[in-house]
């Protein structure tokens, strides 16, 4: 009897794992916020990106890290994090020389923030100077984290119309099933 009991509750255990990972995946943060930092680093988060994030996750810790690929800064829920860092987990080897450098470079620099009584976050110092804030910041919203820029280079960030619509073509033009559900 306990065996069955056992494998149910394993069954169910996987079950609430992919549905929590299948939740997770609907937060989107939508919409482009400004900012203005105060004297000691501290923002007042947008209360319309706030209320994106789910109610459980408000009290716990956000993960703020630089980006890879920019000069921003990008905000992750402590889910989305912990989703994001599972991924690194399964494909890369700690032991692994190579692996070691990308972690370790990957994790630099990486802060944890939480919403105080004012509904501010604190950034520290050394990542406001890497994206080169002053005090007007921009948070841009996007599937599982928030971008946040030093408001004159998201500014400059932006490409042409036309631009955009070769990289979307790039991208996702040709056949590919776009609108097929199988």
């Amino acid at each position: 009897m306990w065996r069955i009991v056992a494998i149910n509750v394993l069954k169910w255990g996987k079950i609430s794992v992919v549905l929590h990972q299948i939740i997770k995946f609907i937060i989107m943060f939508v919409g482009e916020h400004s900012g203005k930092l105060d004297i000691k680093g501290r923002i007042i988060f947008p209360a319309q990106l706030k209320r994106q994030i789910p109610e459980d996750e408000q009290q716990q810790a956000m993960v703020l890290k630089k980006d890879i690929y920019e000069n921003c800064l990008l905000l992750y829920t402590m889910s989305e994090w912990e989703y994001q860092t599972g991924i690194l987990k399964k494909r890369l080897n700690p032991f692994n020389k190579r692996h070691a450098e990308f972690l370790r470079e990957y994790y630099r620099g990486t802060a944890e923030l939480y919403f105080d009584s004012s509904n501010r976050l604190l950034i520290p110092r050394k990542l406001l100077d890497y994206i080169g804030a002053d005090k007007d910041l921009t948070f841009a919203g996007q599937k599982g984290r928030i971008e946040i820029w030093a408001d004159k280079k998201y500014n400059t960030k932006q490409v042409s119309q036309e631009d955009f619509a070769d990289l979307a073509n790039d991208i996702l033009g040709g056949d590919f099933g776009f609108y097929n559900e199988d």
